[in-house]
């Protein structure tokens, strides 16, 4: 395929890959019915369900409770952070998204009863409903990492994009000036699940090539740690990443976990199997453990035999569908699948609570199938990527076989993440991908 075929791609089906957007498809039948549906949470995947329910259920009165009013375009922070975008790029107004006719509670939830079928809010509110959509995210836990707050992100060498538009921004501030004087850099991340777990990766290897494209890479250390045993859940992907690292003199230490810094110090303290580890840095960049919020940790609807520690809504794996209360699903971050924390899972798993709850409701058994899809645009440096595509089973999903090789560092998967994604994820939040 010639450069200018591919730039097409990009520029108008290319996000297919990262999200990708289905094929045309006649106007899908309107079912009526007069059934109360609550969503809990109006990011992208809250979002999305709401838009397309209201084109499905006529007569129904959908609610969603979210008290923010800024939606935030989680998968640019990375660029944020690196001084690629500014912090604007991932913020709009959230009443830009969401369909006319809904009620939307700007509250937090306090309480979820499945027995009474009732959603509390923290001003004393209750709603009941006959069907709940659980898509709150989830909560970063930075207070499970002695001497950390997230309000020291941007200072004292300390990063973390996750923290939200200000934070990533604050973090490049920090990240920025490493590039530019060199020293040690240190990349974490969790022992928990985590949302878009290639994230940390990306900053580093980010980080790694403004420095390099300053002529300052005789002056740093990057040292890349995780308390995981491998640098990616996909073999595959983990082998590609431990290969580049060692190409760039990464250094890799794995089998530790964060537990304290010492902002003052400068100082990073890690729990091996042995004790404890300190490590010295210049600039660190942290993602905290991260965990369900605590009113799906405390309503019962969490996992008894997994994910303990952390809350995930116990769901089937193929439907979203709760598995003690079949009036209730989850969608995205919260949801206790083995994989599925990022945009390009919502863009799939939406779909298949639609049909579920849709059908329910119409007195019929839902077909969709969620098999774990998840889409991780790898960015390895400035203007180059790897679009790495998965399924439950580790097996590697390319959109495009043949054109695009999911394991090598290309322009055109650059592109698709820096270009092609937001348009993609914007249709997706209308519930027109």
């Amino acid at each position: 395929m010639k450069r200018r075929e591919f730039l097409g791609l990009a520029a108008l089906g290319g996000a297919a890959a990262a999200l990708p957007v289905t094929e045309a498809k006649p106007a899908r039948a309107q079912v009526s019915t007069s059934a109360s549906i609550v969503i809990v949470g109006a990011g992208a995947a809250g979002t999305a369900l709401a838009n397309r329910l209201s084109e499905r259920l006529a007569g129904a009165r959908i609610t969603i409770i979210d008290p923010r009013t800024t939606h935030l375009y989680q998968p640019g922070l990375t660029l944020v952070a690196t001084g690629l975008k500014p912090a604007s790029y991932v913020t709009s107004d959230e009443s830009r998204w969401l369909p006319k006719g809904i009620d939307w509670i700007t509250e937090k939830v306090a309480a979820v009863d499945a027995e009474t079928r009732t959603v509390s809010t923290e001003s004393g509110r209750t709603i009941d409903y006959d069907w709940l959509v659980l898509a709150p995210g989830l909560v970063l836990d930075y207070g499970a990492i002695e001497g950390f707050s997230v309000d020291m992100i941007g200072e004292n060498g300390i990063g973390g994009l996750y923290g939200g538009p200000e934070q990533a921004a604050r973090t490049w501030q920090a990240a920025r000036k490493f590039t530019e004087e060199g020293g040690i850099g240190i990349f974490t991340r969790p022992a928990t699940e985590m949302k878009c777990a290639g994230a940390p990766l990306k900053h580093t290897f980010l980080i790694d090539d403004i420095t390099r494209r300053a002529g300052n890479t005789g002056k740093m250390n990057m040292i890349y740690t995780a308390p995981q045993s491998s640098l990616f859940g996909v073999p595959i992907v983990a082998e590609k990443v431990r290969m580049l690292f060692e190409d760039r003199g990464i250094n890799t230490i794995l089998q530790r976990t964060l537990t304290a810094v010492d902002a003052g110090a400068k100082r990073a303290i890690f729990a091996t199997g042995d004790g404890n580890e300190e490590i010295n840095y210049d600039y660190i960049h942290v993602i905290p453990p991260q965990r369900a919020p605590d009113f799906i940790r405390q309503s019962g609807l969490s996992w008894s035999d997994k994910w303990t520690d952390q809350g995930w809504v116990e769901v089937d794996m193929h439907t979203l569908r709760h598995l003690r209360y079949p009036d209730i699903f989850a969608l995205g971050d919260v949801a206790g699948v083995p994989k599925g924390k990022t945009a390009a899972s919502v863009k799939w798993q939406v779909p298949v609570v639609e049909d579920h709850l849709v059908a329910a409701i119409d007195g019929r058994e839902g077909t969709a199938s969620y098999n774990g899809y998840t889409s991780c645009p790898l960015i390895t440096r400035i203007g180059r990527a790897m679009l790495v595509e998965f399924d439950y089973r580790n097996n590697l999903t390319p959109s495009f076989p043949g054109i695009i090789a999911p394991l090598e560092e290309l322009w055109i998967s650059w592109l698709m993440k820096e270009v092609a994604l937001k348009a993609t994820y914007n249709a997706m939040l209308r519930g027109q991908a």
